[in-house]
């Protein structure tokens, strides 16, 4: 305790020298008469019986146990979560082998319960701003709820209703929507009547739904209005065999200047149709090796793929993610909000169906009450659901629409609520730095605006609230470490910023990208809740990895869910070997029941990313780096490809970004480098001497070549002209270095930077560019 009290002091003193002593020893005094009057009862509440008889003990005891274990105790694995050690799980429920029986099962357990809600929209206005710009904002209602039996019911006459349009079994179906309510009854129509459904994301431009829609050759499509007259309507022309579209909302009945042929409908009026006795037909339920999903997920290195889904395949997606949410149950509340054509919100919703959870759904623009489309006064879709599970991405911002078919898979809509980066915790220590919001690298990092909206009310406390809270917060961080809540300062100090949430969420996952290990703590402390960070990809159906709720260290993805196995394979290229000490390390390899059929007509690809081993286990390489640590959990350390996905999602070439800025005269080599942790590119740059002179001398800059390359107005000058040079080549946004350092010093093999064959050797360059790289990331 006292050793405790004095870090304390010593942090405090750093970042607020001026402080009253007295102050500090009030506010400890407190704490420890609260800690030594709660500490029994906590103790004793923290051992909890397990179905065996057995015990779990403290928190921070179970956070330190074995998660997963090699099967055959070789370092290079299997790892199977000790649970699964003898067997990998395969389902939720006895005899529940398909989706459609996954719903039918909830909706007889829970048939009255609140299965999907929507909110009333009760006005909306335009709002114009300071700046002359002008906003759409809404006030909203309560939620409108539809029960599990209601949902059901829905879902078969739509199913019917699709099957009179001409669908028929095993024949693919697109769905092009916004996450909505009719999402979801669109899906479960299409599991029912064995339809593969088809997903696309709303965010994709015109070439890559035409070639989703060719690919699979899809004759009917779901969509939603606005993206029927913003873009399907250009692009009908290019899919020829398209013949029905239904439109979600209640909308015109005749749809004129649209081609004929093509005709189209209303949900309802499909629904309606499907529910005529003379349409009545017996169903052909799918088999658990039917097609389900085909999901179209990165085209980062071409157009885009899509990924074939089987029902088995989620069936043990969702039961592996299932085991990891302790308490799950029909007294739950999820928000969806994050697109349903990204595997996580998908399998995300189909675990809480499966559990008779209820799901309320928003969008990005109206989350919270600070939400861009809310009207001021207004409450946010948190503020009025509240609900107790949440999905996240670390960030999320709006996309414009490109015309390329390079697109990402985990591309989503907009900055969420939560995008924040702490900046001013000591990334080692976690204690405090001052508080400001100038110490915010990024403006536009993860939970970036609860960040800001934190810290602004923090500025505005008066020295001896803003004390308590940092005091509070270190407080609080510690006691987390050692496995302990700390319910008075919940109460007394983060109430407000949980309520940012709606003030019930129990738990939170991120999955998408990698979580910093700040934002990680900020979310736990001020969130109060565990955040459960996890791995996974559309090609394991989202299912991989997700760290047990209470386990608080960060960097970690947790160990191998109970569906699904993994082991690492020597990459000698990149130095990584299952041999390495202290951890074993290579690339990871996912295999069991989740891992998917394999790319839709990619039979090459499908040869080269998927295997099925002697025992007629299925594989799935992903291509990034891991290492398993002591206690099972599994840590990913770099990418086998220059493949590399940004903080916000977004994939990046790193070959192709040099392939494309080499053909500026201004470079005579470039190496573009990106750490997941960041949301932009950058590049250390080999100059072309003759242009680089000239480009000084235009701009009346002097100096040694030496100094002409450290000079921070050429790096910008040389940046200008590399940026013109990008989006003449037609890269995306993401895609262009923001920042660059200048060599004096070309690469040769004799360097030890690139190859005998002139190939860069990305890991040299990183270690020879380290410090460059943290003064470009803002390192110092």
């Amino acid at each position: 305790m006292f050793l405790h009290l004095s870090s304390c002091l010593l942090s405090l003193s750093l970042c607020l020298p001026d402080l009253n002593p007295m102050l500090l020893l009030l506010f400890h005094l407190m704490v420890s008469i609260y800690t030594i009057i709660t500490f029994l009862p906590s103790y004793l509440l923290s051992w909890v019986s397990q179905p065996d008889g057995g015990f779990y003990g403290s928190e921070e005891e179970r956070a330190k146990r074995v998660k997963a274990r090699s099967v055959e105790g070789c370092p290079e694995g299997p790892y199977r979560a000790v649970s699964a050690t003898k067997r990998l799980v395969t389902s939720l429920h006895p005899g529940v082998d398909t989706l459609d029986k996954v719903f039918e099962y909830a909706a007889t357990r829970f048939p009255h319960r609140d299965c999907l809600g929507t909110r009333e929209v009760i006005s909306e206005e335009d709002e114009q701003q300071s700046n002359g710009k002008v906003f759409k904002k809404v006030v909203l209602g309560e939620y409108r709820w539809l029960s599990y039996q209601e949902t059901l019911t829905a879902a078969t006459q739509l199913g019917s209703g699709l099957a009179s349009l001409g669908q028929r079994p095993k024949t693919n179906i697109a769905i092009f929507c916004e996450t909505r309510a009719e999402w979801i009854i669109a899906a479960q129509a299409c599991f029912m009547y064995n339809f593969p459904l088809v997903t696309l994301y709303s965010t994709l431009g015109g070439p890559a739904i035409v070639h989703g829609l060719n690919e699979t050759q899809v004759t009917h499509i779901i969509t939603s209005k606005e993206l029927l007259e913003t873009r399907l309507k250009a692009i009908l022309i290019e899919v020829p065999r398209l013949q029905h579209i239904i439109v979600v909302e209640n909308t015109p009945t005749t749809w004129p200047s649209y081609p004929r042929g093509i005709g189209i409908h209303n949900m309802t009026a499909v629904q309606k149709l499907g529910a005529r006795p003379e349409n009545a037909r017996e169903r052909k339920q799918p088999l658990p090796s039917d097609i389900a999903v085909i999901m179209y997920t990165s085209g980062s290195t071409g157009i885009p793929k899509g990924v074939m889904i089987s029902h088995s395949n989620i069936l043990a997606g969702i039961t592996g993610m299932a085991q990891r949410i302790p308490n799950l149950c029909e007294e739950d509340t999820y928000i969806g909000y994050l697109p349903l054509a990204h595997v996580l919100e998908l399998s995300a919703e189909l675990v809480c169906v499966s559990h008779g959870c209820r799901i309320g759904y928003s969008s990005p623009q109206t989350l919270a009450d600070q939400s861009t489309k809310i009207k001021r006064g207004s409450k946010g879709d948190t503020s009025v659901l509240q609900p107790t599970l949440m999905a996240a991405v670390p960030q999320i911002r709006f996309h414009s629409v490109h015309t390329s078919v390079v697109e990402c898979s985990d591309r989503v809509q907009q900055a969420w609520i939560c995008d924040i980066d702490v900046n001013t915790l000591h990334p080692t220590t976690g204690h405090c730095w001052p508080l400001s919001l100038n110490n915010m690298r990024h403006p536009d990092e993860i939970m970036d605006r609860i960040y800001k909206n934190v810290m602004n009310k923090v500025e505005e406390m008066n020295c001896v609230q803003r004390t308590l809270f940092i005091l509070a917060y270190n407080y609080k961080l510690e006691q987390l470490a050692k496995g302990y809540s700390t319910p008075l300062c919940d109460r007394l100090v983060f109430r407000k910023v949980r309520s940012l949430l709606g003030g019930r969420t129990r738990v939170l996952l991120s999955g998408g990208a990698p979580l910093s290990a700040a934002t990680q703590r900020f979310m736990n402390v001020c969130f109060c809740c565990p955040v459960g960070q996890g791995y996974g990809l559309t090609e394991t159906c989202g299912a991989g990895t997700i760290s047990e709720l209470w386990d608080y260290s960060t960097g970690r993805v947790g160990g191998p869910l109970v569906c699904c196995e993994i082991k690492l394979k020597d990459w000698v290229e990149g130095g990584y070997r299952s041999t390495d000490k202290p951890h074993p390390r290579g690339e990871i390899l996912i295999g069991g029941p989740n891992i998917t059929m394999g790319y839709y007509k990619k039979e090459a690809k499908n040869q080269e990313d998927f295997f099925v081993d002697e025992n007629g286990q299925r594989w799935f390489c992903t291509g990034d780096i891991g290492e398993f640590q002591e206690d099972g959990c599994l840590k990913i350390i770099d990418r086998k490809k220059d493949l590399v996905k940004l903080q916000a999602g977004e994939y990046v070439s790193l070959g192709k970004v040099e392939a494309m800025l080499k053909n500026c005269p201004l470079i005579d080599n470039i190496c573009a480098y990106a750490n997941s942790d960041e949301i932009y590119v950058i590049g250390f740059v080999v100059p072309n001497q003759k242009h680089l002179l000239a480009l000084a001398d235009q701009y009346g800059i002097r100096g040694s070549w030496e100094e002409l390359c450290n000079s921070k107005a050429m790096e910008e000058l040389v940046l200008k002209v590399i940026t013109e040079a990008a989006l003449t080549a037609q890269l995306e946004r993401f895609e262009i270095p923001r920042k660059i350092c200048l060599s004096p010093e070309p690469w040769t093999p004799e360097t030890g930077l690139v190859t005998d064959a002139f190939k860069l050797k990305r890991k040299e360059l990183k270690t020879r560019y380290q410090d460059d790289i943290e003064r470009m990331y803002g390192g110092k």
